[in-house]
């Protein structure tokens, strides 16, 4: 005779209910070991008190002849972002619609080299590639108003630019008394067209601005402007040293035709953002204009773009490292202290499926990491820039988004780093070996890349192939390809966009976390 036995069923339901249950005993066990959890705050009080200690220590100010005074905000363009805005200003007011065409003849330039003889001043000719001269469109000859102008360009071309951060490109190539450029800007409402033409006849349309709450009244004409000519020098150890040295535009322009409203009457000069000299009197390297019948020869120095050298948001996050360190402490021992008591026999006999054990364990050490993180990000952000900014040193504004971007960046990038470590707290099951390669692994490359220690060329390979490209999710402030300026690692800008950095860290901790399961469920352990 025989009888039915009936087969042993877990009492844990499968599915969401039981990695539910699985995810709510690994937060047991992290929240009453009091050490994990001081460990994290640990990593918080880093983040903030570094970073606000940071800010405290930093200082700025600014001469005027020999008296020093408080440096200025930076100026605001349209969409709220620091701008450079200096340039040659030839205008006259337009009422409502309208319409400028110039023949663009030439342009050159002079750039200021270091001195070869003290005491001599080393000049030579040439223009920077971003130099530029053509016509504008503008709001108000206030610094940071709206505007819309058709441009040449020292090496690229012909160039439709509006509000500071937009650039569209039309025809290549240079500008000379043999191939000259024709540039105009047609308004209608607020909608600004920029068209060229090689001969005055068959016009291109290049691009369209539309300038929000244009008034009636604007101020439409010619101008020129050359931003300094950077010159970046490779240090024989590594790194590199950027200068920027005096440069000025001077443009040819003749056959300047107007139409609308208010057009016709006499032309003004501004030199627009012009600063004065150590005597707080004379212009510090001004622009000119000088005019014989229709033939305008203008020449400005400056820039119109937005600014990239002055300091950023990301610079109240400097204690970030120091508490990322004890982040990987703690996310390693999660696992590794298990081993280290043989508990982790226990653990596995009451979740057979070991490969959900790891992940419930990675979820939690991921979750209670965004959340200090993203706590000690989004106060000392704020209060370390208050900071800076009653020590004289403006940071950089950015939009809302990108600031909401980077401190909720910087909390998942400290989470991912916790999965990281955590993976590789598995793989190795030694707490010493796990953290030392989690800091060489991220740390490590992100501190030759940034230190100025490396060729950048090898700095910019090491923050894109290593974890270490996760910490371009802080960049608050973009390259612009119109902007010449330093985008070095040392210097703040990572080779890879923020997200696509972030997606290379997010690749290594996935992939550590697949390894340290596999070996989990190939091991007796």
């Amino acid at each position: 005779m025989s009888s039915a036995v009936t087969p042993y069923r877990s009492g844990l339901r499968a599915g969401r209910d039981g990695f539910a249950q699985l995810l709510r005993a690994e937060w047991t066990k992290f929240r009453t070991v009091r050490g994990w959890v001081a460990g994290m705050a640990v990593a918080a009080l880093l983040i903030v008190g570094l970073g606000l200690l940071s800010a405290t220590g930093s200082h700025s100010s600014c001469m005027k002849g020999p008296v020093e005074e408080p440096c200025p905000a930076p100026i605001l363009g349209p969409g709220g972002e620091a701008v450079e805005d200096r340039f040659y200003f030839v205008h006259q007011p337009l009422d409502g619609d309208g319409t400028i065409t110039v023949r663009v003849n030439s342009m050159t330039g002079e750039i200021r080299k270091p001195d070869v003889t003290p005491g001599v001043r080393n000049t030579v000719t040439g223009v920077v590639p971003w130099a530029k001269a053509g016509v504008m469109i503008k709001e108000s000859t206030k610094q940071g108003a709206p505007y819309a102008a058709m441009m040449v360009t020292g090496s690229h071309g012909v160039r439709m630019q509006h509000n500071f951060t937009e650039d569209v490109a039309g025809r290549p190539g240079g500008v000379s008394a043999e191939s000259p450029r024709w540039l105009r800007l047609t308004r209608t409402g607020d909608t600004i067209t920029g068209e060229e033409s090689p001969d005055g006849r068959q016009w291109t349309r290049v691009g369209t601005a539309r300038l929000a709450g244009l008034p009636t009244q604007v101020r439409i004409g010619l101008f020129a402007a050359s931003p300094g000519d950077l010159t970046v020098t490779p240090n024989t150890i590594g790194g590199s040293i950027a200068a920027s040295r005096f440069a000025e535009a001077t443009a040819v322009m003749d056959q300047v035709s107007m139409r609308g409203k208010g057009t016709g009457a006499t032309w003004k000069i501004d030199d627009i953002g012009v600063t004065t000299g150590l005597d707080g009197v004379t212009p510090h390297h001004p622009g000119r204009l000088e005019r014989s019948g229709g033939t305008f020869t203008i020449t400005g120095v400056g820039d119109i773009a937005p600014l990239t050298v002055d300091a950023t948001i990301e610079r109240t996050l400097t204690g970030a490292m120091a508490g990322l360190i004890a982040v990987i402490v703690v996310a390693v021992l999660f696992v590794t202290g298990e081993y280290r008591r043989q508990l982790i026999r226990t653990t596995l006999l009451a979740s057979p499926r070991r490969g959900r054990v790891l992940v419930a364990k990675a979820v939690v050490i991921g979750a209670v990491t965004f959340v200090a993180g993203l706590a000690a990000a989004a106060l000392v952000l704020p209060l370390g820039r208050r900071i800076l900014r009653s020590n004289n040193i403006f940071t950089l504004p950015v939009s809302t988004l990108t600031e909401l971007r980077v401190v909720a960046g910087v909390a998942a990038l400290l989470a991912v780093i916790a999965v990281f470590s955590l993976a590789l707290g598995a793989l190795f099951r030694r707490s010493a070996m796990a953290v030392i390669v989690a800091i060489a692994a991220i740390l490590v490359p992100y501190v030759l890349a940034t230190a100025s220690i490396l060729p950048e060329n090898v700095s910019d390979w090491l923050l894109r192939i290593t974890p270490a490209a996760g910490f371009a999710i802080q960049q608050s402030v973009p390259e612009y390809p119109q902007v010449i300026s330093h985008y070095a690692p040392g210097a703040g800008y990572y080779p890879l966009a923020p997200w696509a950095g972030f997606a290379v860290t997010c690749g290594y901790a996935a992939l550590a976390l697949v390894l340290a399961v596999r070996r989990l469920r190939r091991s007796d352990v």
